[in-house]
């Protein structure tokens, strides 16, 4: 639409189509702050709780490399596998609107911090865990993750370790999201007495989050799990990492599905 089409404030779009309002889901922005958070802290990039007797996991695609120090210039890593780095730490008792399996209070997520060939689907090889906090402490801790040599990954990839300060907020899909009827109607809803078009405002909240809606930069590409179902937004991972001109990075789950299976998207600005 054109730059000067007047906007609808939220609320007035909300009491002229309330089924916009039926839309709004809970949210827990995580509202990370640059820190050294430690390992029995909910962090960004943060030190993980990792079991001393699981060993650490490595992303083993022959094909990652770098831009190093020179974007103009791709540098090739040597063909092995390369430690993951922490991109997530989330405790129970930080998140209480994040629903987790039965028996468990901790989430973990890892990615490789290296680029990879075109295939989207290799972006970052994220491994998510779900893990009972008293478990591990009680089976020991690994007292430091495998390193790789400076350099070697792309900083781009990685996160500032930060603490985390989860506050709760309403949301709502961003208009790429919406049911196709819904469209459908608004247009003529959505006028001046003039007959001249309002642009819908955007009530999307951008930023990395648990639950609500993702923050989709293109169109929303939902993952079904094997057994059909739509899966639920997990969690959005944006804003405070780059990822070359990925908009951000998405995590699906599906609660009706017996272990809790997982898939992600991402999308590019």
């Amino acid at each position: 639409m054109p730059g000067d089409t007047p906007e609808l404030p939220a609320k007035d779009l909300r009491t002229l189509i309330p089924e916009y309002a039926d839309l709004a889901r809970e949210t827990i922005l995580l509202n990370p702050e640059p820190g050294d958070p430690g390992v029995r802290e909910s962090s960004l990039g943060g030190k993980l709780l990792w079991p001393a007797d699981e060993p650490w996991p490595y992303c083993a695609q022959e094909d990652h490399w770098t831009f190093g120090s020179d974007p103009s210039n791709r540098t090739e890593i040597v063909p092995g596998a390369v430690p993951m780095v922490p991109i997530l730490q989330l405790f129970a008792r930080d998140v209480p609107g994040l629903e987790f399996p039965e028996g468990k209070d901790l989430l973990q997520l890892v990615w490789c911090a290296l680029m990879h060939e075109q295939d989207p689907r290799l972006l970052v090889m994220p491994q998510l865990y779900w893990r009972n906090e008293a478990e591990v402490v009680a089976g020991g801790l690994l007292s430091e993750p495998p390193g790789v040599s400076e350099g070697e990954y792309d900083e781009d990839n990685m996160p500032e370790p930060s603490t985390l300060s989860p506050t709760t907020a309403e949301d709502y899909p961003r208009w790429l999201d919406l049911p196709k009827d819904m469209e459908e109607t608004w247009e003529r809803r959505l006028r001046l007495p003039t007959g001249r078009a309002v642009r819908p405002p955007d009530s999307n909240l951008i930023g990395t989050k648990v639950g609500g809606w993702p923050a989709w930069t293109q169109p929303a590409d939902w993952p079904d799990c094997e057994s059909g179902h739509r899966m639920e937004h997990l969690l959005t991972i944006t804003g405070d990492i780059q990822l070359g001109d990925c908009g951000g990075v998405y995590f699906f789950h599906c609660r009706q599905c017996p272990g809790l299976p997982w898939d992600w998207r991402f999308d590019c600005h």
